[in-house]
């Protein structure tokens, strides 16, 4: 399975947890329920520097373009936290997940394929929030963000030099760690006592 073949059963596979992740529900899990602009901003900065910090640690640990890739997707990470403009809450459960994750297929698949499809869900909803606010620069920021940040070719790199035998791996990697996400988007919604699912 060569690279595109490992991002594109990850996301047939989890298809009903991504789409979910990028339903109109995303905001509320993410914020509380405190639909403002501060509080979705900060829900994206929280993400971002989780996300930064986990791949910035993995790039100090191994070197050639396997290290080049979690650095350079450390660097926009944190680029885009930075453009955020907003202050970094505690990691969720998905950035918890990053920084326990141990491995180089595994961080692969944890931090260059799980995280950027899971964040293009999660940009979905941030770009509608500021629609919805007739806010154009703040939708307008929140697509270059979804752009920068659902970008796979970091993945792609890394998996490019990675053994046929661990691209499963990565595989399994990144459906766990989709799966993190959609459980904690999944309880914080019952919590608040709405349905996760899509009412048909």
């Amino acid at each position: 399975m060569d690279a595109d073949g490992v991002i594109s059963t990850v996301r047939d596979e989890q298809a009903t947890e991504l789409d979910r992740l990028g339903s109109d529900k995303a905001l509320i899990a993410a914020t509380g329920a405190t639909l403002e602009t501060d509080a979705v901003r900060e829900a994206a900065a929280t993400r971002e520097h989780a996300l930064a910090s986990a791949l910035d640690d993995w790039s100090d640990e191994i070197d050639g373009a396997i290290g080049a890739a979690f650095a350079a997707a450390a660097d926009g990470a944190a680029e885009r936290a930075r453009r955020l403009d907003a202050p970094s809450g505690a990691p969720d459960a998905f950035g918890e997940h990053l920084g326990q994750v141990t491995g180089t297929p595994e961080r692969v698949g944890a931090g260059l394929v799980a995280a950027p499809l899971v964040l293009d869900r999660f940009y979905l909803q941030v770009v509608s929030f500021f629609v919805n606010e007739a806010d154009e620069r703040g939708a307008a920021l929140a697509r270059e963000l979804r752009t920068a940040a659902s970008d796979l070719e970091e993945a792609r790199n890394a998996l490019g030099v990675l053994a046929t035998e661990d691209r499963e791996q990565v595989r399994n990697t990144a459906v766990e760690a989709i799966g993190v996400a959609y459980t904690a988007y999944a309880d914080a919604l019952t919590e608040m006592g709405l349905d996760p699912k899509p009412i048909c």
